[in-house]
């Protein structure tokens, strides 16, 4: 029992570095079972992700100053993810601000080329983390890089909210369908909590970032299913990349 637990875990844990990231990951089972462990185990990612980009953004915040290295640790955590959860707000803003129906605004969001409402968001998002990241700089490369991990962690632990059971997939094929309900509520719960506390025992302000983030992403989750009738892997991105700047703006204003 506990070797098929582990090996559960193990599968998981590949399914999600080899699908969130560019690290060479082989992955042995692609299957809706190791889809919803990767969901639930994500935050592992955003720790590893978290940790390089706020790594380098903060030796380049010790030698070329604060707003350079936010600007590092952006750039650096794109890198790692190849920009799909930013490909994903932008598509996801395309199909909510086109104002059409759920099937052709998912036939937008599907098209390769950004539209006004993608690129505005995008500018809009990126320049909010840079900010709000420089801010945490300029107190010490230390805050800066915490901050850059706890967005990360943030991001990814939104990912098993938008996979609960009680979301289906707006339509067939690709990452969004493979892992749509296939989390329990309780299990989402949990890892939240979890990933809470753990931010909460470096700094307060840290766990509540993590919850503040989530709690938004959460509200665009609602939104894109009343409006698309379900997530795809574009929702997915979105709502990591909302959570992560949720969690940024909080950790400044808090």
């Amino acid at each position: 029992m506990g070797s098929g637990n582990e090996r559960a875990r193990t599968d998981g844990l590949r399914f999600a570095f080899g699908t969130l990231t560019v690290l060479r990951v082989r992955v042995h089972r692609w299957d809706r079972s190791a889809g919803g462990a990767a969901m639930l185990l994500a935050p592992v990612v955003g720790v590893v992700v978290g940790a390089l980009a706020g790594g380098v953004g903060a030796l380049v915040a010790w030698r070329g100053g604060a707003l350079l290295g936010a600007v590092a640790a952006v750039a650096v955590g794109a890198a790692l993810t190849r920009g799909l959860h930013l490909d994903g707000v932008a598509d996801v803003a395309d199909g909510l601000g086109s104002g059409k129906p759920a099937e052709d605004a998912l036939r937008i969001m599907k098209q390769s080329d950004i539209g006004p409402f993608g690129v505005l968001t995008l500018v809009l998002l990126m320049l909010a983390q840079i900010a709000a990241l420089a801010g945490q700089f300029a107190l010490s490369p230390g805050r800066g890089a915490l901050a850059a991990g706890v967005a990360a962690v943030a991001g990814r632990t939104a990912l098993a909210w938008g996979c609960l059971r009680s979301v289906p997939a707006a339509r067939p094929g690709g990452l969004g369908a493979m892992v749509a309900a296939t989390v329990p509520p309780g299990a989402a719960v949990a890892v939240t909590a979890v990933v809470a506390v753990a931010a909460a025992a470096v700094r307060w302000q840290y766990g509540v970032a993590v919850l503040i983030g989530v709690a938004v992403a959460a509200g665009l989750l609602r939104r894109c299913v009343r409006r698309f009738g379900g997530v795809t892997g574009d929702v997915l991105g979105a709502l990591v990349e909302t959570s992560a700047t949720a969690a940024l703006a909080a950790v400044a204003l808090v």
